[in-house]
């Protein structure tokens, strides 16, 4: 793997390389982040797409922040890749995701929300992942998720989940109904 690419992040978790990859939206790039690839044959990685209420402003209604958190950590612990998506709002983008706010404070779950303002409940993909991980020669990860369309997504092209790592979050009052349509509607596993 070439690391030349990458610059040197220190963060409270612990030490990281991080560099730029590619995007459709190239003013927005997503983030690779790496410490140790300790694996020889199978590697730890998080997908984790942008939440800026969740990731930076610490949003109690989601889990975002907790499960960036959790995965830096984890992957300083046992080393890994973070890939950090720019897909805020499971891909419709904050001023969407702000209005389908608006609608939860009105009694509509994540889901409804996002289908009442015309979107997929998520519109995702992983492209990106997939042909980095290919690029480097990683076929075969340990996947820190809870969300089981990511699993189908990778092994959809060809890379192998040898196992799924769950992130638990403690619910709190603003999310534990967003935390319920996950699993309910979402089929995640929590």
């Amino acid at each position: 793997m070439d690391l030349q690419n990458f610059t040197r992040l220190p963060t409270s978790h612990g030490e990281f390389k991080i560099q730029t990859i590619s995007n459709i939206d190239v003013e927005n790039p997503h983030l690779v982040l790496i410490n140790s690839l300790r694996q020889t044959s199978t590697v730890n990685v998080r997908i984790h797409s942008e939440c800026i209420t969740g990731d930076v402003f610490a949003s109690l209604r989601c889990d975002c922040g907790a499960q960036l958190s959790y995965a830096l950590k984890y992957i300083n612990d046992h080393g890994g890749v973070l890939f950090y998506l720019r897909q805020e709002g499971r891909g419709i983008g904050i001023e969407e995701k702000l209005k389908a706010y608006n609608l939860q404070d009105e009694g509509e779950d994540t889901v409804s929300a996002n289908l009442k303002l015309g979107h997929q409940s998520d519109q995702r993909t992983y492209k990106e992942v997939v042909d980095w991980l290919k690029e480097q020669g990683i076929q075969k990860i340990n996947l820190l998720t809870n969300n089981p369309d990511k699993v189908s997504y990778l092994e959809d092209h060809g890379i192998t989940i040898a196992k799924r790592v769950s992130i638990i979050i403690e619910p709190n009052v603003y999310n534990k109904k967003y935390l319920e349509t996950k699993r309910t509607k979402m089929g995640h596993i929590i």
